[in-house]
């Protein structure tokens, strides 16, 4: 999946822990990340931390890749 924005990361994140049927609280837990930094990332936010946005997506099995254009 493209991901070309802050929007369409968190939704993809969004998406992911709902099928799981994990609740912010639980990753918040379980990651040690706020449940304001949880929401703000599932709603976009563009100012995220890299290093937590990149953990919250790991645990939920998403890879992140940088690739060339080509």
């Amino acid at each position: 999946m493209k991901i070309p924005n802050s929007k369409s990361f968190g939704e993809a994140v969004k998406i992911r822990r709902k099928k799981f049927g994990y609740t912010q609280k639980y990753i918040s837990e379980f990651t040690g990340v706020s449940i304001s930094f949880l929401s703000d990332l599932e709603n976009g936010k563009k100012t995220i931390e890299l290093d937590k946005a990149l953990a919250v997506a790991n645990l939920l099995g998403l890879d992140v890749e940088l690739n060339e254009r080509g």
